[in-house]
């Protein structure tokens, strides 16, 4: 995995990336580096535990131009199903920013009548495949599941709002996962989400456009407030994005079934 950001600032700036591997059960990072350097030379980083396994590194972002290089090689043992906690069954029902599941129950209750708890999550993430065109540049970052369903297009992330709000309307433990997604093209981080119809997580993409077998977890949360790979307080501006993620040795074939897990 390998993620090149380029920041330019008119002034010094708090801010936070979340780009590391998550350390998740199963997940062994055999190789990892971040470097920051700005007109200075080295930026300093510190590491927060952002839960669910992630990490949170701090920096202030200097004056002009910054450069921030992640690398690391990973090997995935075993993708075991994680267990729903009494915690989670509430946190992830509930409304959040950008996943107004308040306001979609009729709609929900609807479109989605009939169905078993557990063929849900499968079925909420075709019904936003089939309903909504994926389209670069087509939303901004403020929009909510709500604009994506009127607008009836998106990226990843919107695909994801989308389909944390209509599980949780349907009262379906859903989150919001930032992952590294090999296959994907064009390349870049990539949106996707988590739902508990039962016991256990399970992942789902509606975009279907990367096999979710090889999906490696970056962050965990809510919605994308939870989970962006950049934050700042100032002026910052992303002048680059270059993401690399390959697998080995053959990338695998979804067969869009339930119960895949996500490392």
């Amino acid at each position: 995995m390998r993620a090149t950001l380029q920041l330019s600032s008119t002034t010094s700036s708090p801010g936070a990336l979340v780009v590391a591997v998550a350390r998740r059960p199963g997940v062994r990072l055999l190789a990892e580096e971040l470097v920051v350097r700005g007109p200075g030379g080295t930026v300093p980083v510190t590491a927060v535990d952002g839960g669910q396994g992630s990490l949170i590194h701090q920096l202030q972002v200097p004056e002009g131009s910054t450069w921030i290089e992640y690398t690391a090689t990973v090997e995935a043992a075993g993708r075991a199903a994680p267990e729903l906690t009494d915690l989670e069954r509430w946190e992830y029902t509930r409304p959040s920013r950008y996943a107004p599941s308040d306001r979609l129950p009729q709609f929900a209750a609807r479109e989605f009548a009939g169905l078993a708890r557990e063929e849900l999550p499968a079925r909420v993430a075709q019904w936003v495949f089939a309903n909504t065109a994926y389209v670069p540049g087509s939303s901004v970052p403020t929009d909510t599941a709500l604009e994506t369903l009127l607008a009836r297009e998106g990226v990843c992330r919107d695909f994801a709002h989308v389909t944390t709000a209509v599980l949780r309307a349907l009262d379906v433990p859903a989150r919001l996962c930032a992952v590294y997604a090999p296959g994907l093209s064009p390349m870049d981080f990539h949106a996707v989400v988590e739902a508990a119809p039962r016991s256990r997580w399970e992942v789902v993409d509606a975009t279907r456009l990367a096999p979710r077998q090889s999906l490696l977890r970056i962050a965990t949360g809510r919605d994308a407030a939870d989970t962006a790979f950049l934050t700042t307080a100032g002026p910052v501006t992303l002048e680059r994005l270059d993401v690399v993620a390959v697998v080995s040795p053959s990338l695998p074939v979804d067969a869009l079934g339930p119960g895949v897990a996500l490392a």
